[in-house]
């Protein structure tokens, strides 16, 4: 999952968070099973933040069987076990290249969205 938009811009937020539900291998993305999205207009805090991206993952057409996966900015380099309490099945920061191929997919979902909606 990503978030497009953490940043003020004319006096007002607007952050968009994509999650890419997809299959994957240590070093690729071998299918997209699926996306969600979810908007909001208010400031970047962390409590914002994973409400936004929890919004998004409920988005998507089915659960995820596997783990939520971000990169570590994206929740101001918090821990990733105090982050994950508010995802289910679980959460955690990339570790792998394929994980790093799916993040890269749902920033461009995110700031393509984030566009839309400008």
């Amino acid at each position: 999952m990503d978030i497009s938009g953490r940043h003020e811009e004319d006096g007002e937020y607007l952050m968009v968070a994509a999650a890419v539900h997809a299959r994957i291998d240590s070093s690729r993305v071998r299918s997209v099973e699926g996306m969600g999205f979810a908007a909001a207009r208010e400031g970047p805090t962390l409590e914002a933040t994973v409400a936004l991206a929890a919004d998004a993952v409920g988005d998507l057409p089915a659960p995820p069987d596997g783990p939520i996966v971000a990169e570590g900015g994206e929740f101001y380099e918090e821990p990733a076990d105090r982050v994950g309490l508010s995802f289910q099945p679980e959460f955690k920061y990339v570790e792998s290249i394929g994980e790093r191929e799916t993040v890269q997919a749902a920033h461009h979902a995110a700031y393509a969205v984030r566009d839309l909606l400008r």
